[in-house]
């Protein structure tokens, strides 16, 4: 049985096409300027940021990233040095394409 690799083995060698992240930051910086720093990371083709929740000093953000071989260490690391922390992978799509979920019966 192989044994279980690490984030940081799996975003090296696997080409990362999609991440979801449930991302808590400070108010300042903003969406905008966290936007403009992810989408300036290679392999990153678009980057969707959208408010969640605001408390009186944080916010709530849900962060959709798309590209061909996303960098997952290099994303935490501008959420990071932005203030904020992941507090969970929501989604990630891997591989050749992009395949989208599929509603079942047990999804209705």
């Amino acid at each position: 049985m192989a044994r279980p690799r690490s984030f940081r083995e799996f975003s090296m060698t696997t080409a990362i096409r999609r991440l979801v992240l449930d991302v808590l930051k400070p108010h300042v910086p903003t969406i905008l300027e966290l936007a403009e720093a992810l989408s300036k990371l290679g392999g990153i083709t678009g980057v969707n940021l959208s408010l969640s929740e605001v408390d009186q000093q944080t916010e709530t953000i849900k962060i959709t990233i798309k590209g061909d071989k996303i960098d997952y260490l290099a994303v935490e690391s501008v959420i990071e040095d932005f203030g904020g922390v992941i507090h969970s992978i929501d989604e990630v799509v891997a591989g050749k394409e992009i395949v989208e979920e599929v509603e079942t019966a047990q999804d209705r």
